[in-house]
C-alpha cells in the first residue's frame, strides 16, 4: 500500500524519495501518531511535501490512494454518506413548475425579506415558499428553487440563481508547474513580448566582438546583457463557483503566462473585482491586498489580463452590498473602471464559448465595461487578446 502511494505521488511529479519513504516508516514503527488517517495524512504530507505550491497534488493524490480509510479504521463498518442523505431534501422542478414561481422582486426587497425572516422564524423547516429551509421553493435557503434568492449552506451551485451567498468556501491555487497539452498557449502568448537588453553584461557580442577585433588588430571580446522580455503583466484570475468547470484551461494559461513573462504578477478574485484581492487561496479571508494599493504598485505601462467567465447575478456589478460573499461597499463596476483608468491596455478572457455570451445579462455588462476587449479563451481569442494588448 506504502509503495502504492509513493508511486502514484512521483506520477504525480511530486519528488519524493526512497529516503523519505523509509523516514516515513520508520516514524510508523515508532508510533509518532495514532492509527487514524488525518494523523497519518499530516506526517505524510510533512515527509514528502517541500514546497506548498504541491499541496494540492498531494491532496489529490492521498484522496485517490487512501480513499474510505477512515472509515475501516475508526469503525470497521461503511456508513451511509452524508451527501447521500442531503441529496434527499433537494428540489427538483419540471422547467413548467419553475416557470410558475414568481421572484420576490428587487434586491432590495429580497434583502429586507431576508432580514423579516431572520427576526422572526424559530426553528428548521423543509419544504415550504416562505421561510428559510432546505428543498422547497423559499427564495432563502438550500437544496430548492427559486428565480432570485440568496443561498443559505449549500455546498455549490444547481440553477446558477442565487443573488448572494452566505456560506464559506474553500478555492484551490491554480498550479503553475501543469504538464500543457498543448504549446499552442506559449505560442499564443508570444506576441505580447517586446524584447529589452537589460541586467550585467555576461553574454559574449559576437558581431560587437568582430568589430572591435577587425578594428584593432587583436582579440577584442565584446560583452552584452542579455535579452529578456520586457512587458509587464497583472494577471487577475476569477476562481470558485462557475469557474470550477474551467480550471483545466486556467492552469494551462496560468503555466504558460508564468513562463513566458519575466514581470508578471497575479491576483485572485470572485466573481468581480472589489476593494481587495488575494494571492493564496486558503488564505483569502486573513491575507488580502487592498484594490487601491495595487493600483498605486504597479505603473501603468502593465498589461492587465482579467480570465473569468463574468458569470454572475448583475447585482454584483451594478449595486454596492451585491457582492455574492460579503457586504462591498462600493458596486463591482466601480472598481473595474478604477483599473480601466489607471491601464489602458487591459483585456477580458472568457473561457466560455463566445457564441453563449449574449444570453448572459453580466457578460453583457462586463464586455460593455471593456469597450468589447473581451476575447474568448481559445488559440484564436488570445491571439486577438495580445494584439489588442501590443497596439
Amino acid at each position: 500500500m506504502f509503495l502504492d502511494f509513493l508511486n502514484a505521488l512521483r506520477e504525480a511529479k511530486i519528488p519524493a524519495s526512497l529516503k523519505e519513504h523509509l523516514l516515513l516508516l520508520e516514524a510508523l514503527k515508532a508510533g509518532v501518531i495514532s492509527p487514524r488517517v488525518e494523523e497519518f495524512y499530516y506526517l505524510a504530507r510533512a515527509t514528502y511535501v517541500k514546497d506548498e505550491g504541491l499541496l494540492d497534488r498531494f491532496d489529490q493524490v492521498f484522496g485517490k490512494v487512501f480513499r474510505g480509510l477512515e472509515t475501516v479504521i475508526d469503525t470497521g463498518t461503511a456508513e451511509i454518506p452524508e451527501e447521500w442523505l442531503r441529496k434527499l431534501s433537494e428540489l427538483y422542478l419540471s422547467p413548467e413548475e419553475m416557470e410558475k414561481i414568481r421572484s420576490l422582486g428587487s434586491w432590495d426587497e429580497i434583502m429586507e425579506t431576508l432580514k423579516k425572516r431572520l427576526e422572526e422564524q424559530k426553528e428548521r423547516h423543509q419544504g415550504g415558499s416562505k421561510w428559510i429551509g432546505t428543498g422547497g421553493t423559499s427564495p432563502f435557503g438550500a437544496y430548492g428553487y427559486n428565480p432570485e434568492g440568496v443561498r443559505i449552506g449549500q455546498d455549490r451551485n444547481r440553477h446558477n440563481r442565487a443573488i448572494k451567498v452566505w456560506d464559506k468556501r474553500e478555492f484551490q491555487n491554480l498550479d503553475t508547474s501543469v504538464e500543457l497539452g498543448t504549446r499552442n498557449i506559449k505560442v499564443a502568448l508570444r506576441r505580447l513580448r517586446r524584447f529589452a537588453r537589460e541586467g550585467a553584461a555576461e553574454e559574449l557580442d559576437l558581431d560587437g566582438t568582430i568589430k572591435a577585433t577587425a578594428r584593432r588588430g587583436f582579440l577584442d571580446l565584446q560583452m552584452r546583457p542579455e535579452r529578456h522580455n520586457a512587458v509587464k503583466v497583472l494577471l487577475f484570475l476569477d476562481v470558485g463557483g462557475s469557474m470550477d468547470p474551467h480550471i483545466r484551461v486556467m492552469e494551462e494559461l496560468f503555466s504558460a503566462a508564468t513562463a513566458e513573462f519575466k514581470h508578471m504578477e497575479f491576483f485572485y478574485f470572485h466573481n468581480c473585482l472589489y476593494e481587495s484581492l488575494w494571492k493564496d487561496n486558503r488564505r483569502r479571508w486573513t491575507e488580502r491586498t487592498p484594490t487601491w494599493d495595487v493600483l498605486h504598485k504597479y505603473p501603468s505601462d502593465y498589461k492587465v489580463i482579467f480570465v473569468g467567465d463574468a458569470a454572475m447575478s448583475p447585482y454584483e456589478i451594478a449595486i454596492p452590498g451585491g457582492s455574492v460573499e460579503h457586504w462591498n461597499e462600493e458596486a463591482g463596476q466601480v472598481w473595474l473602471q478604477r483599473v480601466l483608468n489607471v491601464y489602458p491596455h487591459a483585456v477580458w478572457l472568457n473561457p466560455v464559448p463566445e457564441a453563449h455570451w449574449r444570453y448572459s445579462q453580466s457578460t453583457t455588462m462586463i464586455q460593455t465595461l471593456f469597450e468589447n476587449r473581451m476575447f474568448p479563451l481559445t488559440l484564436d481569442g488570445l491571439d486577438r487578446a495580445m494584439r489588442e494588448l501590443s497596439r
